[in-house]
């Protein structure tokens, strides 16, 4: 049987449908949500700074939520891009790392301590300075060589110690409410999350961004090999270094806010491969719009649902991304 190609757009044009189907559904989320919302009425009262119910609904609950999940979604797609293209592994993904978990865990340490309350910049913080923490853990425990193989391992040890560390947290938690919130938070979601919150994780994650797709032009480069990629002058070192502190960085700051959402870094890359002809580069930017469309689709579905209390995110996507990963390693053992 013949495969045909997918036909593809020019990478330009690709890169501009996806960013206004992105903006499109960003506006979606904003006007989506339990009770109904007159947005014409809420941007006109934000505006002006009446204090109408409109725009308190708008500026305190909708935008923030739409805005946390764009670029939530936007900085686990480019990750997943990236780190599949630095292991040259498709099942990459933050959460193969150990990123995800140890930025989870060190949110979890500020709720666990108390901190979360002291001062905003607490739970931010705590997922970086455990997304940090994974990151010279990972290159200590890979060696000297940091061979694609050597990386994954350390992820794997320290993405299953970071999660034995969660697990001893709630064990010895003190309050048993304190126990129930830090599990809702470890599910993953946007909800009543505020300006704040966003404005706080928001410059960190586009600075995660820069560092990801700055590499792109050296990303195509070591898809010929680390050999070929080495003679024409990529520092393959220091592209590595720069790739997993981008990740940290972006994933951090949003899984400090977010809590654990999975999948999205390995699905949104796949599902864009295809059409920038498997260009590892090109893929970055791409992979960073679909997953932010990813994530708010789901957010919708969550919202849309009659399911009460509201399904976490976190488990609307892994019940999607799951099935997505069984389906792609039979078509891998198939072919």
């Amino acid at each position: 049987m013949i495969r045909h190609p997918l036909p593809m757009l020019p990478w330009p044009w690709l890169v501009a449908v996806l960013l206004v189907a992105t903006v499109a559904l960003t506006l979606a989320s904003v006007a989506i949500g339990y009770a109904p919302l007159n947005l014409g009425a809420a941007i006109a009262g934000a505006w002006s700074g009446r204090d109408s119910m409109d725009a308190l609904v708008l500026v305190q609950l909708r935008l923030p939520r739409a805005l946390l999940g764009a670029f939530m979604g936007f900085s686990l797609g480019v990750s997943g891009a990236a780190l599949q293209g630095l292991l040259r592994n498709p099942l990459a993904e933050p959460g193969v790392i150990g990123v995800s978990g140890a930025a989870a865990f060190g949110a979890v340490c500020v709720f666990y301590f108390g901190f979360a309350g002291a001062f905003a910049l607490a739970l931010p913080l705590g997922g970086m300075v455990g997304a940090l923490v994974a990151t010279l853990l990972l290159f200590r425990m890979a060696g000297a060589s940091r061979s694609p193989t050597g990386l994954i391992l350390a992820g794997v040890a320290i993405n299953a110690l970071a999660g034995a560390f969660t697990a001893l947290a709630l064990n010895l938690s003190p309050n048993p409410y304190a126990a129930l919130e830090i599990v809702f938070w470890l599910m993953g979601s946007l909800a009543d999350r505020s300006m704040a919150q966003f404005l706080l994780a928001a410059p960190l994650m586009v600075l995660g961004w820069i560092a990801l797709l700055a590499s792109a032009r050296n990303l195509e480069a070591l898809a010929l090999g680390e050999d070929t990629a080495a003679s024409l002058g990529v520092n393959l070192q220091r592209l590595r270094l720069q790739l997993v502190l981008g990740s940290a960085l972006a994933v951090g700051s949003a899984v400090s806010v977010t809590g654990a959402v999975g999948f999205v870094g390995l699905v949104a890359p796949h599902l864009m491969r295809p059409l920038v002809g498997h260009r590892p580069g090109r893929l970055l930017l791409v992979s960073g719009f679909a997953g932010a469309m990813i994530v708010l689709c789901a957010d919708m579905a969550v919202r849309l649902l009659p399911v009460q209390p509201e399904l976490k995110l976190g488990v609307m996507t892994a019940l999607v991304g799951a099935p997505f990963l069984i389906s792609m390693l039979q078509g891998r053992r198939r072919s």
